[in-house]
């Protein structure tokens, strides 16, 4: 008995390798289909880094910290920014009280992250600040707001380029396409880096041209976006 059963099992087994051989003779094509847009980054994250300074040298006229993240503050609020876009980026506060405390004349600086989708706003926001109170401003990172629904659009054009390659390459033979067998998406998905010029201006102010010269240069050029996709497609004959 055990042994009519063990042999029911092999001949089970050797019936199901032999189903899988059948199955892979079929007549396949692999085939690619790449789609690929342009497009402009419309959300970008500056940092910028106030710190207090000395009007004249002079450390009875310091202007402090305080008066420079109002106004920071301001300028967003008037620009018609949410103020939850500006947080905090880098912040040291016990050893900022430290430092007060054994150094009157030490300078205390605080650094915040500004999330802006229109770049005319962060031109007047910057402008509005007090520029010798800045010390840097740069370009954090950036995003694209529809993302999501441009990668799904890009994919599903990769695979119907994949479909019609393969149609007129199996048509060409004199035969015809059949459905697909198996789909597999590169991993591509990477947001290039944009060229842009960002204002990293180190902003010390030391004479009085730099009054007003706050305003960030930022001109960001399109970038590319491609996504591949292979599909594996069965070839039947008319």
């Amino acid at each position: 008995m055990k042994k009519l059963l063990s042999l029911a099992i092999v001949a089970l087994f050797s019936l199901s390798a032999m189903a899988q051989q059948t199955a892979d003779l079929r007549k396949k094509i692999n085939v690619s289909g790449t789609s690929e847009t342009e497009i402009t980054p419309d959300i970008l994250y500056i940092n910028i880094s106030l710190k207090e300074y000395l009007k004249d040298g002079n450390s009875k006229k310091k202007v402090n910290i305080t008066d420079l993240e109002n106004e920071l503050f301001n300028a967003v609020q008037k620009a018609g920014i949410s103020k939850e876009n500006l947080t905090i980026n880098n912040l040291s506060s016990y050893s900022t009280i430290i430092s007060k405390k054994k150094d009157p004349e030490y300078l205390a600086s605080k650094q915040y992250r500004l999330k802006v989708t229109d770049l005319n706003k962060w031109n007047n926001i910057i402008g509005s600040i007090d520029s010798k109170g800045i010390l840097s401003t740069n370009v954090d990172s950036y995003d694209y707001s529809k993302i999501e629904s441009l990668r799904k659009e890009l994919k599903i054009k990769a695979i119907l380029a994949a479909k019609d390659k393969a149609t007129y390459l199996v048509e060409a033979l004199g035969d015809k396409l059949g459905s697909a067998i198996d789909i597999q998406e590169i991993n591509n998905d990477i947001f290039p880096q944009p060229n842009y010029r960002a204002n990293v201006m180190m902003m010390k102010a030391e004479s009085a041209d730099m009054a007003g010269a706050g305003a960030a240069e930022i001109d960001f050029k399109k970038i590319k976006l491609s996504y591949t996709m292979n599909v594996v497609f069965q070839i039947k004959g008319f």
